[in-house]
């Protein structure tokens, strides 16, 4: 195989992005208009009434970052102290660390070993007296199950917050991720499907909500009331209008560029089905996937060593992959495991009930089992059909190498 045909596009510089003329040409009328304030100008404004009318909800609101929007998110929904929200245990950490600085207690519920995500049996098993809320992550594209988790949380009068970082215009059921629920939260992250570098956009019809979640992004002060004042504990979390600018230009390309994600993604799974030792990527019933990235279940059983064997293999081809994702459910990281949060205090885990805290392995099979099969591939909407059909065959080449040099081991 020609060493050339083996460059992908990566979406951590220009070959894997979709960025050209919109861009510059929004930037320099930013530039030119000196006015780099969201409060003052008119982009990030222009960004959030397209991003609501293109995701058919009442209000869009941008601010710095994905983990900002749940900041906001959480805050908008107001925890008492010790009160719990319920989220994944396989997600970035800033969907988790937001929950502790509003002073509420991290529940992690267990998720399907197959599409990442939390289930309806799985939150159910967690809830309490004190459950406030329930973050919905849906992982790499993949869209939960939210008939099932609104219908449960409706039952126990509980919001549910929809973390779509990973998902943008992908589907469940019930319509497109984070237009559903209570609250929807994106990230135009670097590697997101449309990226400012950073950024984040929060997405409600509620009224009382989105005045909450303004008011919490501006420091809670009242711009534009009769007689404004910070109403409350906040912070500064605006985007600026250079950020909107690119968001705006990149928002035009969202629907093009997860269509070729999903285009190619249907060609390799074609492509690989059949092969022995590996899954494909699934999703809950009657949704659709947005492939953030695309996700292999490998069989240890066929493949010895898993993950980081066929990861290892297509190293050696120059293909990067992410065998677990994460090394390690979030309860083990350090900030959750020995509750290292303000000064030493612990709080507001002091304040948490000792089921809360109950982190023991057997309580998690699911997603033991998704970080000890998963291979992360990367994706971006720069991929052509070469591209996918040399990673089908760098795959399939890697699995039957594998699967072969067991065989010899054992006869």
């Amino acid at each position: 195989m020609p060493e050339e045909a083996l460059k992908f596009p990566d979406d951590q510089h220009a070959s894997g992005r979709s960025f050209g003329s919109e861009e510059i040409g929004l930037l320099q009328q930013v530039l030119r208009s000196g006015t780099l304030t969201s409060t003052k100008g008119q982009f990030v404004k222009s960004f959030e009434q397209q991003f609501a009318a293109l995701h058919g909800v009442k209000h869009a609101l941008a601010c710095a970052s994905g983990s900002a929007a749940i900041h906001c998110a959480i805050a908008a929904i107001n925890p008492e102290p010790g009160e719990e929200i319920i989220t994944s245990p396989i997600t970035d950490m800033g969907a988790i660390t937001p929950i502790v600085f509003q002073g509420a207690i991290p529940v992690f519920a267990d998720v399907s070993p197959r599409t990442y995500t939390l289930t309806v049996d799985s939150i159910a098993a967690v809830l309490s007296a004190r459950t406030r809320a329930i973050i919905v992550t849906h992982l790499f594209g993949c869209p939960a199950d939210m008939i099932g988790i609104r219908a449960l949380a409706a039952q126990h009068g509980i919001p549910v917050i929809e973390d779509c970082a990973q998902a943008f215009l992908a589907e469940s059921a019930e319509g497109i991720v984070g237009t559903t629920a209570a609250i929807g939260c994106f990230s135009l992250q670097q590697g997101k499907h449309i990226t400012a570098g950073e950024g984040g956009v929060l997405t409600t019809n509620d009224d009382a909500l989105y005045r909450r979640m303004k008011l919490f992004i501006n420091k809670a002060w009242g711009y534009g009331d009769a007689q404004p004042d910070h109403y409350f504990l906040a912070l500064n979390y605006r985007l600026s209008e250079l950020q909107g600018a690119v968001a705006l230009a990149q928002l035009g390309k969202l629907a093009n560029n997860v269509l070729v994600r999903r285009k190619n993604a249907e060609l390799l799974s074609q492509l690989l089905a059949g092969t022995p030792g590996i899954e494909l990527p699934c999703a809950s019933l009657n949704s659709r996937h947005s492939y953030w990235r695309y996700c292999l279940n490998v069989d240890p059983a066929v493949i010895p060593q898993g993950p980081g064997a066929l990861a290892a293999a297509l190293q050696k081809m120059q293909i990067h992959s992410a065998p677990r994702y994460v090394q390690k459910p979030a309860f083990e990281c350090a900030v959750i495991r020995d509750q290292k949060t303000f000064g030493n205090s612990r709080w507001p885990f002091t304040l948490a009930r000792p089921q809360a805290l109950d982190y023991r392995r057997e309580r998690f099979p699911g997603a033991y089992q998704a970080l000890q099969r998963i291979l992360v591939l990367p994706w971006n909407e720069r991929y052509e059909e070469t591209h996918v059909r040399q990673l089908a065959n760098a795959l399939q080449d890697a699995c039957r190498n594998l699967a072969r040099e067991s065989q010899d081991g054992a006869s």
